[in-house]
């Protein structure tokens, strides 16, 4: 029996608190000193093909995919996380098995006079 396609589970490969230091955010002392930033990305994607011929090839490297990543929050400053969230996002469709992406974005040393655990920001995407 076939499920409708909306009901079908989704496979994903998710990377999980990768670190990188960054000089983002809109405070001059942020662009200055700079600060670590943690990202999450969940890929969306069939993994069937690559299970079924134990094929690296036909999945997404999650190591070539943490190096990529890192280098965007390492890279170009921005004033808004949301902007490197959809960076980072754009930079997870490049592959083309990807067909859906959330990425989160936290920034736990954000410039906040009261006491907080964490700022994230979350974007989902789609490929069109």
């Amino acid at each position: 029996m076939t499920l409708p396609r909306e009901r079908v589970a989704r496979d994903s490969v998710r990377l999980v608190g990768l670190r990188a230091r960054g000089r983002h955010g809109c405070l001059p002392a942020e662009r200055e000193l700079g600060q670590e930033f943690v990202v999450d990305a969940a890929l969306f994607f069939d993994t069937a093909p690559a299970a079924a011929g134990d094929d690296l090839a036909k999945t997404v490297d999650y190591g070539e995919l943490a190096v990529r990543l890192a280098a965007i929050v390492e890279g170009e400053p921005v004033d808004l996380i949301e902007t490197l969230a959809h960076r980072l996002a754009d930079a997870c469709l490049v592959n083309e098995l990807v067909e859906e992406v959330e990425v989160k974005v936290h920034k736990p040393a954000a410039p906040i006079p009261l006491p907080f655990d964490d700022v994230v920001v979350t974007v989902t995407r789609r490929r069109e």
